[in-house]
């Protein structure tokens, strides 16, 4: 499928403010002053005012001079001494404490050795005045700053806790994204390779439009549309499309949204999720990997309630919905064979839209939509593009053009040339190029007969694709060299004999190393792997073998999009004896020896011609389908 770039997807009211916002809070923030903050601030420097008015020296400050001159006149009969200050008095203090009438006077100690005995010699009583604690600072070290910090704490806790509230309270609603009635720009005309899908979903669209028409002659359209393909093949682009063209609101929720740790929060955003869809009546609900909740309730033992409640609720919200409201279910999935069949009767999702890889003038169709705001250069040719690229889907193809577009800025190109659209295509099937990997003569010469092999087999074996190039340039990853083949035409069906040929050109690398080398290497591994599987499915899937003709051996079936066969797991079992497992795997290894010996028996008819090309392959590292088809048909004259 083609996406338009102008497209907004996810184009919401960023600007509003939502309603349960938590005020900003700040000691400074003049919208949000606390009183009893101002009156603590308040209290603090008034206790710092009372505290330094007490702590003023009323008493009179001497030099210390002076202070040992009236020590030694005997006008101070009694010093007390502090850390900061002597405090000398006419007379010494009653048991009491109180010097009542005692004139006093205060110094500033120095350090001098002699003053001690300046106080003995002169019969002065002294003492040392304690260090004591000031009552203001006292209190505020014991209560006031703990209390502070006590209150910024707890205010800051309260806010956490606050908007924890509100997260715990919020796992029942769902987490769609709401777009809003016309904010979708996409329409049907950025939708291209699935003409037979567009027509299915125009009786939706119409539906939203115009359902008068519809209820006046009796008619339902159908509650749900379960859009099903490969992965990249435009689903979520078709559902956004429907929303465009129909103008309506449109909800967006992925399957793994619904499902928590927590038991019963799927099945709750279900319902908040419909609750919200039948207030906008009409619109689109969009549930995007829908097998992720919707997986079969009968295969194997499930282990997660919360996945089951969501599905469970998901089924009774459908069954219960009435379409005449205005609301139609849209889903899409890659998985339609584990969707639970409760899902897929009439009155749920009962209309299942197809979108598959698109065909020849479906890839050229969307190859013009992603090409059109690119500079192409007058040589390039679409259709060509389109025919080098089978079984790409629409991401794949939006792939394709970018890496084009890419390759061109590299060079240095002002526009995007056919060359760049063929090593697009090259980059993208058989991987990056590696130059700078480095291989001895002899492995370059072993990879050079190998893919010549394969070329040659191609080239004289009967319906087989093409060869579109030879390189011995590593590509991707552990590729030592390629072979490129490239179809004339779409193919769907394939006969016995195509099949065997298949096998004959995967074996056509080894057959030349060992004729060449007298033995044989590692890189036929990936080739023997191939073969190997092609010959098992004959026998296995498609009953073309002598002792189980027209009989399929295996009921675990594949994926027929994603294209993996499943793992056998709890209560799977192989359909078939051990006898019979025998037989598949002599009767594999009898189709591979058999088809080996003719591909030998090929080769060395023509070794002359494998000896010519893979030379000219060792020179110029690549060959083009021009240049080898000009080599075989020279030698085949001869």
């Amino acid at each position: 499928m083609a996406d338009n770039n102008n497209s907004n997807w996810d184009k919401e009211n960023k600007d509003k403010k939502p309603h349960n916002e938590p005020p900003k809070w700040g000691p400074f923030n003049k919208n949000n002053l606390n009183p009893g903050l101002l009156y603590a601030l308040g209290l603090i420097v008034v206790m710092f005012g009372v505290n330094y008015f007490f702590n003023t020296n009323s008493s009179d400050s001497i030099s210390f001079s002076d202070f040992k001159s009236k020590i030694e006149s005997g006008e101070i009969h009694y010093v007390q001494m502090g850390q900061d200050s002597y405090i000398g008095l006419t007379a010494a203090p009653d048991n009491f404490g109180s010097s009542q009438g005692i004139s006093s006077y205060r110094t500033t100690p120095v350090n001098d050795p002699g003053f001690i005995p300046l106080l003995d010699k002169m019969g002065v009583e002294y003492a040392a005045q304690a260090q004591g604690n000031n009552f203001i600072i006292d209190l505020l070290i014991t209560w006031g700053i703990p209390i502070l910090l006590f209150f910024l704490i707890w205010r800051f806790a309260f806010k956490r806790m606050g908007n924890m509230g509100q997260n715990v309270l919020s796992f029942g609603q769902n987490k769609n994204q709401v777009v809003a009635e016309g904010s979708i720009e996409t329409t049907f005309r950025d939708v291209a390779g699935a003409d037979e899908a567009k027509e299915e979903l125009i009786e939706v669209v119409d539906f939203l439009k115009n359902p008068a028409k519809y209820k006046a002659i009796g008619g339902k359209i159908p509650k749900g549309v379960l859009l099903v393909g490969p992965p990249g093949g435009g689903k979520t682009l078709m559902a956004r499309a429907v929303a465009g063209e129909a103008g309506v609101t449109f909800f967006r929720i992925s399957g793994a949204d619904f499902v928590e740790m927590f038991v019963g929060v799927g099945a709750s955003r279900v319902r908040d999720l419909f609750k919200q869809a039948r207030e906008k009546a009409p619109c689109i609900i969009f549930i995007d990997e829908l097998d992720a909740i919707g997986k079969s309730r009968i295969t194997g033992i499930s282990g997660n309630d919360e996945r089951e409640q969501t599905l469970n609720q998901l089924l009774v919200e459908m069954d219960g919905f009435d379409a005449v409201q205005g609301v139609i279910i849209i889903a899409a999935t890659n998985r339609p064979e584990i969707l639970d069949p409760a899902l897929l009767r009439p009155g749920r999702f009962d209309r299942q839209v197809v979108m598959d890889r698109p065909d020849l003038k479906g890839r050229e169709d969307i190859l013009k939509i992603h090409a059109k705001n690119v500079k192409l250069d007058t040589s390039v040719d679409l259709n060509k593009v389109a025919k080098g690229s089978p079984g790409f889907v629409g991401a794949d193809l939006a792939n394709l053009v970018n890496e084009a577009a890419l390759l061109a800025v590299r060079r240095g190109q002002k526009k995007v040339g056919q060359q760049d659209f063929d090593e697009a295509i090259e980059k993208i099937v058989a991987g990056l190029e590696r130059k700078t990997r480095v291989m001895n003569p002899k492995e370059r010469e072993i990879v050079a007969f190998h893919e010549t092999g394969h070329a040659l087999v191609a080239a004289f074996t009967q319906d087989a694709d093409p060869v579109h190039k030879i390189s011995i340039i590593p590509r991707g990853i552990g590729a030592l060299g390629y072979t490129l083949q490239l179809p004339t035409e779409d193919r769907f069906l394939m006969s016995q004999k195509e099949l065997l040929g298949r096998i004959d050109i995967l074996l056509g690398g080894r057959a030349a190393e060992e004729i060449i080398f007298n033995e044989i290497s590692t890189g036929a591994a990936n080739d023997l792997v191939k073969a190997t599987s092609i010959a098992r499915k004959m026998i296995t899937d498609y009953g073309m073998s002598q002792r189980f003709r027209n009989v399929s051996l295996e009921s675990d079936r594949s994926s027929p999009f994603l294209g993996e066969r499943s793992q056998l797991g709890m209560g799977q079992q192989r359909q078939y004896s051990e006898n019979t497992q025998m037989y598949v795997d002599e009767e594999i290894t009898r189709i591979i020896e058999t088809e080996y010996a003719n591909v030998l028996k090929m080769l060395k008819e023509k070794q002359a011609l494998l000896d010519d090309i893979a030379k000219k392959l060792l020179e110029v590292e690549t060959l083009d389908s021009e240049a080898f088809k000009k080599m075989v048909e020279t030698k085949a004259a001869v």
